[in-house]
């Protein structure tokens, strides 16, 4: 320890950052089984046991809260998952520098962009007097309602996630073919092998524990969704597919003041995360990869 102090001490403001924000609040988990009162605090509220479970299980509302958070994690894990991976490969097969960069930048760019930014560019181009609605009335088509209908809101939320996340992902797809050894694609070309034949026994089998992380990183968010993007591109008329397990606790739990409820929920939220994602990396092991753990 004397000899990598300078290292040890790095780790002190991390340590203390999870200590704080991740290690303490547990301690509020027993909420979850209590009928919380906020005025006699957390342990001087009576018990209550499973009460707070079997109501949401029950609620018609949170199973189809379950169920869309479900089709859209589903969604996002199969149709947004390969985009990063895709225009990793590219730019790393481009030979001019300055493009690549220029490129590069332009696809990470939205990731840095508020979510309220982001839903409110959605309905300047979607909405019923939106930039694509006036493009086709020009042709005499539509108006047609994207951000009203279902099935049309659904691929605009997913294509949404792709257009925001895509940049991020590349970054991280494109320093693991950082690490890959020259020699390999070298070896390749010598042997006869294209440039799609290079990228397929080459770069991709190199990089695939990197994939399979990521994977099994994705299949435990299954149950976990942010708040953000639903709710702000939500709206009255998609209800019955926008409602997912976050506005769900936020307009049930959190606005009506029921904390116990809220914390119910969010634990068996954390409860089925680490369970999927045991089971991910216990099959990513039984296939041979390495996994998490």
């Amino acid at each position: 320890m004397k000899r990598r102090a300078s290292l040890y001490l790095m780790l002190v403001l991390p340590m203390l950052y999870f200590i704080v924000f991740a290690y303490l609040p547990m301690g509020g988990i027993v909420v979850a089984f209590k009928d919380y009162n906020i005025f006699g605090g957390i342990w001087d509220s009576p018990w209550v046991g499973l009460k707070h479970f079997k109501e949401a299980f029950a609620a018609k509302e949170f199973q189809t809260a379950i169920k869309n958070t479900i089709i859209l994690n589903l969604g996002e894990l199969f149709i947004n998952f390969p985009f990063p991976i895709v225009l990793a490969i590219f730019l790393n097969e481009m030979t001019h520098e300055r493009m690549k960069k220029t490129t590069q930048t332009i696809l990470y760019l939205p990731h840095f962009l508020s979510m309220v930014v982001v839903a409110g560019i959605v309905y300047q181009v979607f909405g019923s007097s939106g930039i694509v609605n006036n493009v086709l009335g020009a042709f005499d088509i539509g108006p047609v309602n994207f951000v009203g209908d279902p099935k049309k809101w659904r691929a605009i939320y997913w294509g949404t996630g792709i257009w925001m996340g895509a940049g991020y992902g590349m970054i991280v797809y494109l320093a693991a073919m950082a690490g890959i050894n020259v020699e390999l694609y070298d070896a390749a070309y010598i042997d006869g092998a294209g440039r799609w034949k290079r990228i397929w026994h080459v770069t991709l089998p190199q990089i695939r524990p990197t994939i399979v992380t990521m994977t099994i990183m994705n299949v435990g968010k299954i149950l976990s969704i942010g708040f953000e993007r639903p709710y702000l591109m939500g709206n009255v008329l998609v209800q019955d597919v926008s409602s997912v397990i976050s506005t769900y606790v936020y307009s049930v739990g959190l606005q009506a003041g029921r904390y116990d409820f809220a914390t119910a929920i969010g634990l068996f939220q954390s409860v089925v995360a680490l369970i999927m994602v045991l089971a991910a990396n216990w099959t990513a092991r039984k296939l041979g990869e390495e996994g998490i753990m």
